[in-house]
């Protein structure tokens, strides 16, 4: 097999052949982390062929791209055909472990059931209100419902299916109600939802471990080797360093020459996708775990520094600081990303001072 970090650039699209839209990109993948929405409209636009910032915001106001709390949880796009059976799947096991605080928070089962009534009926027939205003419609309601208890509240209806992202109101999220935003989409159950999260992470994220999968999908160890075994006619695997690998049995381009660089966005699937995310394998060497939380600067597979913006009205400086030295075309390859991102924010681009050291997060 070809270095890992490499083969893991082509099939999550960061080199070689782009999606063809947002809603392509997120339903491949299976579900892209975003709770840092800008970051990750511009994770979408390193995927996705000729979009801008605009497009991928179009493509989220209009519902073509949901966020909401799934899998670990985290904030996630998802693909609205995908919506129900990914939660139905990986709700459950959240759940569990979101019983204990619950509890902390006096949210019983009739309680929250309560809140969902009241959320509904603030939601139904189009109406998309902000997290803040369904706080308020709970406390008119004689629920208190602020904080860490209005934000648990929230989740709890994200994983049952009572609520999703709406549009945008200027810059404030909204929520609508699933069943009037997401149309009915694939009908998968059981062990036959476990097989297709299975396909659609090691197809988008591959080579990666078992326990690469159980991390990004919050499913247990076990549920992660049944999903793989179960498609295991349409997966190939390698063993590499005492661990097995499972990736896509169609293959992968392999690369005539170096990657092309690129500015990530922090919590990139690049990273948060595998069980290590704080180190990324490059010629057979693990990058420090800290830089990968800092905004990556990533050139063959390898993080070689960090980046940060300053958008102004009529430019965005990308301040670049490299760890390493890097060679001439490395240097050209990293400015041709900036680039990059200043054209996804249609802006030109000024290249800054070196962003100041963060302290170490490893």
């Amino acid at each position: 097999m070809h270095n890992i970090a490499v083969q893991r650039l082509y099939n999550q699209r960061l080199d070689g052949r782009k999606f063809e839209s947002p809603e392509a990109a997120v339903a491949a993948l299976g579900a892209v982390q975003a709770q840092e929405y800008p970051g990750a409209k511009w994770a979408l636009g390193l995927r996705v062929a000729g979009v801008t910032d605009a497009d991928i915001a179009q493509a989220f106001n209009e519902g073509r791209i949901l966020r909401t709390h799934s899998l670990r949880p985290t904030w996630h796009f998802v693909a609205p055909d995908d919506l129900r059976w990914i939660m139905k799947l990986t709700a459950p096991r959240v759940q569990k472990l979101n019983a204990y605080y619950f509890r902390q928070l006096g949210l019983d089962a009739a309680l929250l059931a309560r809140c969902n009534d009241v959320i509904v009926r603030a939601l139904e027939g189009g109406h998309y209100l902000t997290r803040k205003e369904l706080g308020a419609r709970l406390a008119d309601a004689g629920i208190a419902a602020s904080g860490l208890r209005l934000n648990s509240i929230m989740m709890n209806a994200e994983l049952e299916l009572v609520v999703c992202s709406g549009p945008l109101r200027g810059k404030q999220h909204t929520y609508a109600l699933v069943g009037e935003r997401v149309p009915a989409g694939l009908d998968l159950e059981g062990d036959e939802a476990l097989a297709e999260l299975a396909r659609r992470y090691y197809t988008g994220h591959g080579p990666a471990t078992l326990r690469d999968f159980s991390w990004w999908s919050g499913l247990t160890l076990a549920d992660a080797q049944a999903g793989a075994a179960m498609m295991s006619a349409n997966l190939a695997q390698e063993e590499i360093g005492g661990q097995t690998y499972w990736f896509s049995a169609h293959g992968t381009p392999t690369p005539d020459s170096m990657p092309a660089a690129h500015l990530l966005p922090l919590f990139d699937e690049y990273f948060v996708g595998y069980a290590a995310f704080g180190k990324a394998i490059s010629a057979g060497q693990d990058v420090e775990q800290g830089y990968s939380l800092d905004a990556p600067i990533v050139l063959a597979g390898e993080i070689v520094g960090r980046w940060r913006r300053t958008i102004k009205k009529r430019e965005v400086v990308v301040h670049l600081s490299l760890q390493r030295p890097v060679s001439a075309d490395g240097r050209a390859a990293i400015e041709a990303a900036a680039e990059r991102y200043g054209a996804f924010l249609e802006l030109p681009v000024a290249l800054g001072k070196p962003a100041p050291a963060r302290p170490d997060s490893g």
